[in-house]
């Protein structure tokens, strides 16, 4: 289930709860009572490893401006 984050415009607090997708816009109450709330937009972090990226290309001609033949 995925955790949102909101913060409480009364107080300040920031907190987090589990709902469904379903309920994502739904408003919540902060820990002290307060329902003047926002929710927060979160970043999500990847990560992986440079083993999953494709090895570039013998002989160049990788995109892009430069090596991908737009630049003149």
């Amino acid at each position: 289930m995925p955790r949102y984050e909101f913060r409480c415009r009364t107080c300040g607090d920031t907190f987090e709860l589990s709902r469904p997708m379903a309920e994502s816009s739904a408003p919540a109450a902060c820990p002290a009572g307060h329902d003047d709330t926002v929710r927060l937009l979160s970043t999500v972090a990847v990560g992986g490893t440079s083993a999953a990226a494709p090895a570039p290309r013998a002989g160049g001609g990788g995109g892009g401006c430069c090596g991908g033949g737009c630049c003149g």
